[in-house]
């Protein structure tokens, strides 16, 4: 009867899952502890009915044909099917339901619910309530298969409401994959085996003098060339340069991919890249650039920012350990680049690699990037906050762009000859 809103039994709904607390009062936090919580728009996540199967069901309930319905109707009518309902989804809508101040739901409301849509309804519904989710938080539930865990895990280390964490992992489903970030490493780890072998060397690369002849890196003398602003990512100066970002990637962007989609994390990132390039461009304008530490920089800064925003509700283990971590490699990366960029050349006059794009990285990713982040399921259209950086990045962009035409000539910069 509630096709496109109901489901059979979920997966998820093992023996160790405990039933979903059908007659208890529902609430807007999300978790046993307390956690204050506000649900954000977003997209569908289960498919729309069609609108004549609503109206019927609407009418049904409201047989004064009012245009509304009373929220006491529409708990009875989630109880009667509680058992086809995914206990987290379940006392989502309960939650909401009763979150309604004014006691009763229009039409377009009621279509808003059944439909999972999470929406204007649900952010008032969310707002006029005060109360508390009764149910057992996503980390206590047992009997969980492994890929389970793992989204479970992905959504404990990226997302700060519990709210936001069950409505993940009851509708992660592996597809698509997180294959941008996997991707994008294998790209570059094939790139640099290439050019090892070409090369005949793996550590410190760029002291070759053919390293900087490949068609990929950026250099001053070829900046016209506007692939380069990009393709420099896949080069690195040598296997301790790769394995840093490797790790930083995977660890980071595989986790925000899973929960945040290929189209947002490839924006945070290809940005990222594009500011590094046009950085250096701009304030180091006689140094070469390789390394995808600009797109990488600006998903661990965007993340760690999101963490540290969120501190109170992020459940993730040793998160402070973690961030630690992070930072350390962060800082060896960077302590590294710039040893590298002031450290005798090898072929002078041209310099060695610059560690600027590292800085226009981070600076992506504490601004465009943490609000990419920070709001799961609302629309980046939606977000204001989002225009707003996206505008002055792309006034950025631009402004770097007639930098490179007419800068150099009107400074008279001296650049080193191409490679």
């Amino acid at each position: 009867m509630l096709c496109g809103f109901m489901e059979t039994s979920s997966p998820r709904m093992t023996a160790g899952t405990r039933e979903p607390p059908v007659n208890s009062s529902p609430a807007v936090a999300a978790n046993a502890e307390g956690e204050e919580i506000e649900v954000l728009e977003s997209t569908d996540v289960l498919p729309v009915a069609p609108e004549d199967q609503w109206k019927s069901m609407f009418d049904k309930y409201d047989p004064e044909n009012s245009g509304f319905i009373s929220t006491e109707r529409f708990r009875d009518l989630l109880a009667a099917h509680s058992s086809e309902l995914d206990p987290h989804k379940l006392e989502v809508l309960l939650a909401l339901a009763n979150g309604n101040a004014d006691g009763k739901i229009c039409y377009q409301d009621f279509v808003n619910l059944m439909s999972n849509k999470r929406s204007n309804s649900f952010r008032r519904a969310i707002l006029q309530g005060s109360r508390q989710l009764k149910g057992c938080s996503l980390r206590d539930e047992v009997g969980l298969g492994l890929s389970q865990r793992l989204v479970r895990h992905v959504a404990y280390e990226t997302l700060p409401r519990e709210v936001d964490r069950k409505w993940y992992f009851d509708s992660y489903t592996y597809c698509p994959p997180p294959l941008l970030i996997l991707a994008i490493t294998i790209a570059e780890v094939a790139v640099f085996m290439y050019y090892g072998f070409q090369l005949d060397r793996f550590v410190l690369q760029v002291s070759s003098p053919s390293f900087l002849k490949s068609p990929l890196p950026y250099h001053p003398q070829l900046r016209a060339q506007a692939w380069r602003y990009l393709s420099y990512s896949f080069m690195h100066t040598g296997i301790e340069h790769l394995s840093l970002n490797m790790a930083m990637l995977l660890l980071v962007g595989v986790p925000l991919e899973m929960v945040h989609g290929a189209l947002r994390i490839g924006l945070v990132y290809v940005c990222g890249v594009l500011a590094g390039s046009l950085a250096v461009s701009v304030t180091d304008m006689t140094a070469p650039v390789v390394g995808s530490s600009g797109g990488v920089y600006a998903l661990v800064s965007a993340h760690l920012a999101n963490v540290v925003m969120n501190w109170s509700g992020m459940k993730c283990q040793f998160k402070l350990f973690r961030m630690a971590m992070a930072l350390v490699c962060m800082s060896v990366e960077f302590g590294r680049a710039v040893w590298l960029r002031f450290y005798p050349p090898a072929f002078p006059p041209c310099p060695n690699p610059s560690f600027v794009a590292h800085l226009g990285g981070v600076v992506v990713g504490l601004t465009l990037g943490v609000v990419v982040l920070q709001n799961y399921e609302q629309r980046l259209q939606e977000q204001s906050l989002f225009w707003i950086f996206f505008s002055v990045y792309t006034l950025f962009v631009l402004c770097a762009v007639f930098w490179n035409v007419f800068a150099y000539s009107l400074l008279d910069v001296r650049l080193p000859p191409p490679p």
